[in-house]
């Protein structure tokens, strides 16, 4: 694997897995009511953050999780089960609700302000765990041993396209505005009910692959990885 692979599958994997298309409905949740400079801030903040984490586990990840003690299957187990909690949550009428603003009569010239208060009330559990999950930490972690296998050049395709998957997620929840429009209440609602589902068996799917990881042989390698790219 040269850098321009490994930058290329890290950008893709992350895409897929910070999911911005599946989130949008619960960020416009979270800024309804905001003006377009609002949202843009509080995507912008968020954006940055999500950039900030990942650079920071994809320079300290393994050494942080060895100087804990922790292994990379016991991080999927727990971080799956904090996934399924999470996804459990989604799926309830009210969760979108717990993201909307209590201050529905804000300023709409205050972006600052409006934006940091936003931020701070969706660090957690919007940025963490629900873009920047188990998932993406390990792919992280894993591609940062590939990156140092390679060098200087891979440590630098492997910020690259985390800079490129922070900046296409940024565009997508820009997007939330005309988006919201078209899907609606009824619409946000649906797809955040289904994305739970979807984050429940992601969950499951993790910390089976850290049980597996931890005791071998307890469990399939066709659950773990149930379709091979192998052929059929």
């Amino acid at each position: 694997m040269d850098a321009v692979d490994l930058g290329v599958n890290l950008f893709v994997a992350l895409f897929a897995l910070v999911d911005p298309i599946g989130n949008v409905p619960i960020f416009a949740a979270a800024t309804a009511g905001a003006s377009t400079r609002q949202r843009l801030s509080v995507a912008a903040l968020i954006c940055l953050f999500a950039a900030a984490f990942l650079a920071f586990f994809f320079f300290t990840g393994l050494a942080l999780l060895q100087f804990f003690g922790i292994s990379l299957a016991a991080f999927r187990i727990a971080g799956g089960i904090l996934l399924l909690l999470l996804g459990l949550d989604m799926t309830r009428e009210d969760f979108l609700k717990s993201f909307t603003d209590s201050d529905s009569a804000h300023d709409v010239t205050d972006v600052r302000g409006y934006a940091r208060r936003r931020f701070q009330r969706l660090v957690v559990p919007f940025a963490i765990p629900l873009m920047i999950g188990p998932g993406a930490i390990s792919t992280i972690i894993i591609q940062a041993g590939e990156a140092s296998k390679i060098g200087y050049v891979g440590q630098v395709a492997g910020m690259i396209a985390i800079g490129a998957a922070c900046i296409a997620t940024f565009f997508c929840f820009a997007a939330t505005g005309p988006i919201s429009r078209v899907l609606g209440d009824v619409g946000m609602s649906i797809i955040v009910r289904v994305l739970g589902l979807i984050l429940c068996a992601l969950a499951i799917q993790f910390i089976l692959l850290g049980l597996s990881e931890a005791i071998p042989g307890m469990i399939s390698s066709g659950v773990t990885t149930p379709y091979p790219t192998g052929g059929h």
